[in-house]
């Protein structure tokens, strides 16, 4: 008589996995918004999907830029040159880095759900060609879609 309820419950947990999206984000040297880019620079997910971060060219990685993640988010870093999918789950901002390329402004924002706050605060210390290139993502995010 428990094998009932528990089955839903797994049918349910399975089905709820089915519908989260894998989004891919190329890491390289040369793209459309110059060089040293993700692309795309900035994505909205759904709560439980997942972003697979392809190194299209070598010395690249994905890793969350300290102090731009939701509270109660988990920090990762991926390996050069190696493929990584990372799944998000907590709603808000994240910022990412490649972590070779950061001081060359090689970053993104991924949106993750509505967050409560409307404007991603930049940490202290980050490169200025990364604040900079951060910035006019965070206009373009903030921009009527």
């Amino acid at each position: 008589m428990l094998l009932k309820p528990k089955l839903a419950w797994l049918a349910l947990l399975l089905g709820t996995s089915a519908l989260a999206d894998v989004h891919e984000v190329k890491m390289l040297n040369r793209g459309a918004a110059g060089s040293m880019v993700y692309e795309p620079d900035f994505l909205r997910l759904a709560p439980g999907d997942s972003v697979r971060f392809i190194p299209t060219q070598n010395g690249h990685n994905a890793a969350s830029i300290n102090g731009l993640l939701p509270p109660g988010a988990s920090a990762f870093k991926s390996q050069l040159n190696q493929p990584v999918e990372q799944t998000f789950e907590v709603p808000g901002f994240y910022g990412i880095q490649c972590s070779p390329h950061v001081a060359m402004g090689m970053v993104m924002l991924i949106q993750v759900g509505t967050p409560i706050e409307t404007m991603p605060k930049l940490p202290e210390g980050l490169a200025p060609r990364a604040r900079e290139r951060l910035g006019a993502i965070i206009q373009r995010a903030l921009a009527p879609h």
